[in-house]
């Protein structure tokens, strides 16, 4: 009989969190997810693509892809500026990963200066990856680590407006040692503690004081409305007039 389908936990241990998948541990085995990352990280448009393993009864997913989203892309784009996009594969650590970087210049560069600037993104590339770990790289491109240090290299060729990776892969997941992969652990800031102090009694006579004075500043007398009190003066006056005119109009009748 085969197993009902039901919700399992996935570990994601590049996004701190775990999500619930539907189906069975055989069946989510080697299955992918793909999940849009533009609230988490604050407008920017990026596509994760996750692999799902099965590591000891557990479910976790790795990162098998990093996109930028096309619309993104566009709207980074502006009028009277060039890009400049390349691709190829590099050695890391562990495995070998497919790297697509885009640059964005400030105004129109030359072909020279575009070709220089390929070429300086691939060497800087080439050599800060084969140091690294795939899952920490892909950590740093998550984060825009990577990105901020290829940024200062290539703004001595010319400076740019943006710098990122367009599509970071690899197509070796299964190579991973998923022993190696674990969760941060996000530090919860302690709370802090405030210690009761005794007070002497000069204190609390100066306290008392003070109280007093703010209740007689509260229960000083409102600002006279001037207006308010022209009004109640022309009342009475007109009170005033009304009986005069009534006996007045008695007499002539008389």
């Amino acid at each position: 009989m085969a197993e009902r389908k039901r919700f399992i936990n996935v570990e994601i241990p590049i996004l701190e969190t775990t999500i619930q998948v539907l189906g069975t541990l055989e069946n989510l085995d080697k299955k992918t997810i793909k999940l849009d990352l533009t609230r988490q990280l604050r407008g920017k448009g990026l596509e994760i693509v996750l692999r799902i393993f099965n590591h000891d009864g557990k479910l976790i997913a790795v990162p098998k892809k990093l996109e930028l989203m096309k619309a993104y892309i566009r709207r980074m784009m502006r009028k009277r500026a060039d890009y400049v996009e390349d691709s190829f594969a590099a050695q890391c650590a562990d495995i070998k990963t497919t790297i697509k970087p885009f640059l964005i210049t400030r105004k129109r560069v030359s072909r020279a200066v575009r070709k220089n600037l390929r070429n300086t993104a691939k060497e800087f590339i080439l050599d800060y990856v084969k140091d690294k770990t795939y899952n920490e790289l892909a950590e740093e491109v998550l984060e825009g680590i990577f990105q901020k240090a290829m940024l200062p290299k290539l703004k001595k060729v010319y400076p740019l407006s943006f710098c990122e990776f367009r599509i970071f892969e690899t197509k070796d997941l299964e190579k991973i040692d998923l022993s190696t992969i674990k969760p941060k652990e996000v530090e919860t800031p302690a709370e802090e503690v405030v210690e009761p102090t005794e007070e002497t009694t000069e204190e609390k006579e100066v306290e008392k004081v003070e109280n007093k004075e703010e209740v007689e500043e509260k229960t000083e007398e409102k600002p006279v409305n001037k207006k308010a009190v022209k009004k109640e003066e022309v009342k009475e006056a007109e009170k005033e007039v009304a009986p005069k005119k009534a006996t007045k109009k008695a007499a002539k009748k008389e």
